[in-house]
């Protein structure tokens, strides 16, 4: 099935498509900040570039959108009609990228969460920041 869009008008809505700041993730980090809790965004010393980073915590916060990042099982998740084999090389490539950071994150004796946008829709949200809410407590050294 062709493409319905022209590639000017692609390109244009994929230049929408926003990476860092997301809606998402703004939910995350004033919940964690009304919480007390201070942290770095997107540190590039660490693999994958975390959304949020928890020192303190020696904590990486990843906040994924379903359909970027193939979120199994999620109804925000659908492969797409046209083009399917390149955005399924696309997302497969993302989750494998993403397997691979997590790897090189533990390896270094840093704990990972990771929020899917599903997770933060307004039915589970509460349950969700809760529950990383007891995730976060201090590494003993």
């Amino acid at each position: 099935m062709a493409d319905v869009h022209t590639p000017e008008q692609r390109s244009f809505n994929m230049s929408r498509v926003k990476s860092k700041d997301t809606k998402p993730e703004l939910m995350v980090r004033k919940f964690l900040h009304a919480h007390g809790f201070r942290y770095k965004l997107h540190d590039n010393t660490l693999p994958g570039k975390p959304d949020i980073v928890l020192p303190k915590y020696k904590t990486v916060i990843f906040v994924h959108g379903c359909f970027y990042h193939g979120h199994e099982g999620c109804r925000y998740f659908v492969v797409p009609k046209t083009r399917t084999e390149w955005w399924l090389n696309k997302i497969n490539g993302n989750r494998l990228r993403d397997a691979a950071n997590n790897a090189r994150i533990s390896e270094a004796n840093w704990r990972i969460v990771t929020v899917f946008e599903c997770e933060l829709k307004p039915k589970s949200r509460q349950l969700t920041l809760q529950n990383l809410l007891g995730l976060l407590k201090p590494i003993s050294t």
